[in-house]
């Protein structure tokens, strides 16, 4: 068999998830050139590798991005593949799917809608990001998601068909880049609660903010650390009450820095008001820390409340500050989640667990080949969500 692997971003699970299926079958890694160098050490051998020219396109409108859909386009004919695989992040699948429907296809949605306050009305990038969304959903043959939860509301609210829709982990997919750095004896610089990734509303950071007095009331030592960057910085500054209790981390965070953040870290916070998934979980696991997780998306799903973390619910400071003190003050819990969430990552998470079931899908695809694609009116039984509009 051969496996097509198409990304215009997610390097980092687009390449691993290469990496895995390699073992098993002929593939073929499709990156844009835009700082995919960065990653490429990373890839395996066994892996046939293809650049196609983004940069010099994606700035320019109409006919010039047509020139890299054929360079793209011409890569896969002369591979083969029984099947193509591609990652759902970027406009430019609008025209390029309907261009590889001789070929079975198989996507895998992050995110499966657009996150509160990223999706503004009349916005031409969300107008396209909503398009990219539709025509993902409507021409694979096949849809993974990162969780049961959503992909019942791919079934429920958006009308795919269940046995369209396969539920596999997100893997371990950014925790690599970062482990490669780790230093060995690094333990917790105190009693350390760490934010990371990007920063945004919906990642509910003003919850955490509201809980630091409720925290610092019993442990007085704690330190909450912020890494990351997105929208601007000054509201939450202006909320933190005790100031000097957050250590703040404003901008991208290189692999190396974010390496000794996450083991430094007693406790790993993910205080999200919305999620579908999030790699921060893979990666905290991966350095051995136990995440304090709210109630939404699939986040529960990868978190054994309890066992390798805690699950709390969404816009709660109270219970988020509870979970977080009950996890400070007892550094042995947090020793035994930590290994118990580094077990969860290497097993039920690991990429050879993902790999049986990409390769099932991809079996049960590939002899249909030849029999032509399903009729229209089958392909395109989903037109709307529920109610005959767009959510």
């Amino acid at each position: 068999m051969r496996v097509a692997c198409l990304t215009f971003w997610f390097y980092d699970y687009t390449i691993q998830m290469a990496n895995e299926l390699a073992r098993h079958t002929e593939v073929l890694l499709l990156l844009p050139d835009y700082r995919s160098e960065e990653y490429l050490e990373s890839v395996d051998p066994e892996v046939k590798v293809h650049i196609f020219g983004y940069s010099r396109h994606s700035e320019r409108p109409g006919p010039s991005r047509y020139s890299m859909l054929r360079e793209i386009i011409a890569a896969i004919n002369d591979f083969g593949p029984d099947v193509v695989h591609f990652q759902v992040n970027n406009p430019m699948l609008c025209p390029l799917l309907p261009m590889l429907r001789k070929y079975p296809l198989v996507a895998t949605f992050h995110d499966i809608e657009p996150h509160p306050g990223e999706d503004r009305l009349l916005d031409i990038g969300s107008l396209l990001y909503r398009l990219t969304l539709f025509v993902s959903r409507v021409l694979p043959d096949r849809i993974f998601v990162h969780g049961k939860a959503l992909r019942e509301i791919l079934v429920e609210n958006y009308r795919v068909p269940g046995r369209k829709v396969h539920v596999i982990p997100i893997g371990e997919h950014e925790v690599a880049p970062f482990v490669k750095f780790e230093q060995e004896g690094l333990e917790p610089d105190g009693r350390r609660v760490l934010f990371f990734g990007r920063i945004h509303r919906y990642k509910g950071l003003d919850c955490l903010i509201q809980a630091e007095p409720l925290i610092t009331r019993e442990v007085p030592d704690a330190r909450i650390v912020i890494a990351g960057t997105g929208e601007d910085f000054n509201r939450y500054e202006e909320a933190m009450a005790g100031r000097d209790t957050f250590e703040v981390y404003n901008y991208r965070i290189p692999y190396e820095e974010g390496a000794r953040l996450f083991q430094q870290a007693s406790v790993v916070a993910l205080p999200y008001l919305e999620a579908s998934q999030s790699g921060v979980i893979p990666t905290a696991y991966g350095f051995r820390r136990p995440v304090v997780v709210t109630n939404v998306g699939s986040l529960p799903e990868v978190v054994d409340d309890g066992e390798t973390g805690y699950v709390v619910p969404p816009r709660d400071p109270a219970a988020l500050a509870s979970a977080i003190v009950s996890l400070l003050e007892d550094p042995a819990a947090c020793r035994r989640m930590g290994e118990q969430g580094y077990t969860k990552l290497k097993t039920d998470m690991a990429w050879k667990t993902i790999a049986r079931s990409l390769l099932a899908v991809y079996n049960d695809l590939a002899p249909a080949q030849g029999r032509g694609k399903p009729p229209a009116d089958e392909v395109f039984a989903e037109t709307a969500p529920a109610g005959g509009k767009e959510r």
